[in-house]
């Protein structure tokens, strides 16, 4: 195998030109996208940002209006029926059965992946071990907490062992305490060698990723490893301290290439430009409304990433409805 052969091995999705609209609607607009494999890449978009419209394209639910995709080597939507026995899908709304037992949603999934009974006896044993529920396997799927059936979910859509595992908001509905467990979970399949594309609208949660995409209105509008985007951000956020934070923001908002200004408990966090919004323009619009505070440059946050790089982007008639 040459190294070009190599390298497109190492690809485990790849999107060229990835367009979807619904009559005058853009849900995703001209999306170009690798995905290298054994890793976790997340999406992280506000609601309508067209991450969901985008999962659904690349596991061949939804028919795109335009653009390639390859997954696992396979094109998509073409081979869609190929591929469907090599990945995991996984919505952020429970999709098994509330009236079936643990037990019972799992030998159904299998069932439903065509593994033989011998086989599913012996996964369906692993996954109620490896998740936790090796005591609550008679236990009806519809009395568990939010994060019980989430981990049932993610069990049941790695039952068949797939390569690639997709995962729409799987988190949005339970605790702190069972979000880090479930990511837990993830790290352990990327390690096992699965690839996991993943969205999310949690800040915590897309600092885990390996790489993350940022989407805004259909658009891909970042792209890199969490710590590449913060540190691009260099030198734009400052903290400022001053016991008026309400005053000194509406100060601070008046100077020129200051994009945000949002109060954390006791200090002011600010976003500034590329090459304005510096803390010297902060410390003369404080001085200048007669405010007393102290200004100094702070590390960038994914937070900040996400507001610098969907601040940038045009306003579009047609946003705001995709998902």
């Amino acid at each position: 195998m040459n190294t070009a052969e190599k390298q497109a091995a190492e690809i485990a999705i790849r999107a060229r030109g990835l367009t979807k609209t619904f009559g005058s609607l853009t849900a995703v607009d001209n999306l170009d996208l690798i995905v290298r494999r054994r890793q976790i890449y997340g999406f992280l978009g506000p609601n309508g940002s067209g991450k969901s419209t985008s999962i659904r394209m690349l596991c061949g639910l939804l028919t795109p209006t335009s653009g390639e995709i390859e997954v696992l080597g396979l094109s998509i939507p073409a081979e869609a029926e190929a591929l469907r026995q090599h990945i995991g899908y996984m919505t952020q709304q429970f999709s098994l059965f509330a009236d079936l037992t643990v037990r019972e949603n799992l030998e159904f999934l299998a069932a439903v992946q065509n593994i033989p009974r011998q086989q599913a006896k012996t996964r369906i044993g692993e996954l109620l071990e490896e998740y936790h529920f090796t005591d609550r396997s008679e236990q009806l799927a519809g009395t568990m907490s939010g994060g019980q059936k989430q981990r049932l979910a993610l069990a049941g859509a790695v039952i068949h062992k797939p390569e690639l595992l997709f995962l729409d908001e799987p988190t949005s509905a339970v605790d702190p305490e069972s979000r880090r467990d479930f990511w837990e979970k993830l790290f352990e399949l990327t390690d096992a060698g699965t690839t996991i594309l993943v969205s999310s609208h949690y800040m915590d949660e897309a600092e885990r990723c390996h790489r993350l995409a940022i989407l805004d209105r259909g658009r891909l509008v970042a792209d890199g490893s969490p710590a590449e985007l913060m540190a691009d951000l260099e030198g734009r956020t400052l903290l400022v301290e001053t016991d008026h934070q309400r005053q000194a923001k509406q100060a601070i908002l008046s100077v020129p290439g200051v994009i945000s200004a949002a109060q954390i408990g006791n200090s002011l966090r600010i976003l500034g430009e590329r090459g304005q919004g510096s803390a010297d323009s902060v410390r003369a619009a404080l001085k200048s409304a007669g405010i007393a505070g102290r200004v100094s440059e702070t590390e960038p946050s994914l937070e900040d990433v996400f507001v610098a790089v969907t601040n940038q982007q045009p306003e579009r008639a047609d946003a705001g409805t995709g998902t």
